[in-house]
């Protein structure tokens, strides 16, 4: 080589490191402070100014007049999502992060496409990374069909910046008046009854009143952003008479904007819990900033029981992450327990016996600060008491660990979930 040359490849690999140097941190990091002060208790999640102020920080207003319905297991979930696509008249608006292969996911492919093909404008918006097993077969065919499809965060060379940033929402919108949300994907996983390692635990809810229209406003935010068409109108956005007796929002965070609007739901919530927490986490993996809030709710009385995934999991790494942080958890009265029989993918969060929270998001850094997430808050008691009761049923397949067997664990183990805390950054 000659002498002349070596400088300018140095100059060229240095800007290279630099520019890849320069992806990656933007892509790890959210762009916005992070919240790093602890949140007092500044009132009881009974009281009105909770709800107050959980509608002006997080943006939508809380509405009565809604109805909602739990349905557990994809024996269940699938079929009324699938009745209410095939059932629309106006309009179909569907975002998931999971979209695979299938029978589930030719029965999607077809009631969409066929909804096109008889003039419902029908909008599918899927996550680039987790659509990626998608069979190409649905695409095109639905496509063909005039669904309107669009991938968030395809990669290109100009918005190189975004990659790590995925949609993890799941939203299903018929008509502007029947909405679905909570933690199914459209694979096999979801499918059947948890009946066995194949067939996942998951829930998801049923929404008709007033605040579906805050649904499809968030569902309209990231269509904006992938294909930069504005849907409006009555097809999408009607009026909604009230059909029932709960109160409800639907709030999203994003790194774009609002990265720590789910963050701090949980926390303010956690703050204001007087009696109970139970939390349904497919995967937990808190923040030094949430364990000192869930510690301190414990030490005025709190109960605070925990389900998260045992050891059929999808992402072993993600359960010892969570397995290193549960030391002060337990030593100051939590009651863990991991799901035996099979994948525990449910995202659910009721505190006091009054809110429900309910989404895509789960309990870590990625669903905090680095997806775009969106839940559904419900301020219902007979709600919130039927939600109780289904996760009693599913303690009753988990095993407690206790703060004996947690200190015990092999020390391989403990290395092991050491090392894997070291990435709870970005799980």
């Amino acid at each position: 080589m000659q002498p002349a040359r070596r400088p300018l490849l140095l100059v060229a690999l240095t800007a290279l490191l630099t520019v890849v140097a320069t992806l990656v941190v933007l892509n790890f990091t959210s762009g916005e402070k992070k919240l790093d002060q602890k949140v007092e208790r500044a009132y009881a999640l009974s009281d009105a100014q909770y709800q107050r102020a959980l509608g002006v920080l997080l943006g939508p207003p809380i509405l009565e007049g809604n109805r909602f319905e739990a349905l557990h297991n994809g024996d269940q979930i699938f079929p009324p999502m699938l009745a209410a696509i095939r059932a629309a008249q106006h309009s179909i608006t569907f975002e998931t992060y999971i979209y695979w292969s299938g029978d589930v996911g030719r029965d999607f492919a077809d009631a969409l496409a066929e909804r096109a093909r008889q003039g419902v404008p029908v909008h599918v918006l899927l996550d680039w990374v987790g659509s990626a097993k998608i069979d190409e077969k649905f695409l095109e065919e639905m496509e063909a069909a005039g669904v309107h499809i669009r991938k968030f965060h395809k990669p290109v060379w100009y918005d190189l910046a975004r990659l790590n940033n995925r949609t993890h929402r799941k939203l299903l919108v018929v008509d502007g008046r029947i909405g679905f949300t909570g933690g199914v994907g459209i694979a096999p996983e979801w499918t059947g009854n948890a009946q066995d390692p194949g067939h996942w635990r998951d829930s998801h809810f049923k929404v008709e009143g007033p605040v579906v229209a805050q649904m499809q406003a968030v569902f309209m935010d990231n269509w904006i952003k992938a294909s930069g068409q504005v849907l409006h109108g009555a097809r999408y956005f009607p009026a909604l008479p009230a059909v029932g007796e709960g109160r409800a929002q639907v709030f999203s965070s994003s790194p774009s904007g609002g990265s720590e609007s789910m963050h701090l739901m949980y926390l303010l919530s956690i703050a204001a819990a007087s009696k109970t927490i139970d939390l349904s986490s497919a995967y937990f993996v808190p923040d030094d900033l949430t364990v000192q809030a869930l510690v301190a709710a414990m030490r005025r009385g709190v109960r605070l029981r925990i389900i998260t995934p045992g050891p059929i999991i999808d992402a072993q790494t993600v359960r010892a992450a969570s397995r290193a942080s549960w030391g002060p958890l337990l030593e100051a009265g939590a009651q863990i327990s991991e799901y035996q029989p099979t994948m525990f993918h449910c995202k659910i969060f009721v505190v006091d016996g009054l809110l429900v929270s309910v989404g895509s998001t789960n309990f870590d850094n990625r669903s905090f600060r680095l997806n775009d997430e969106s839940n559904l808050n419900i301020y219902d008691a007979r709600f919130a008491a039927e939600q109780t009761q289904q996760f009693e049923a599913d303690l009753r397949n988990a095993q407690r660990i206790t703060l004996q067997a947690w200190q015990e664990r092999p020390l391989r183990e403990k290395a092991m979930e050491r090392l894997a805390s070291l990435l709870s950054a970005q799980l």
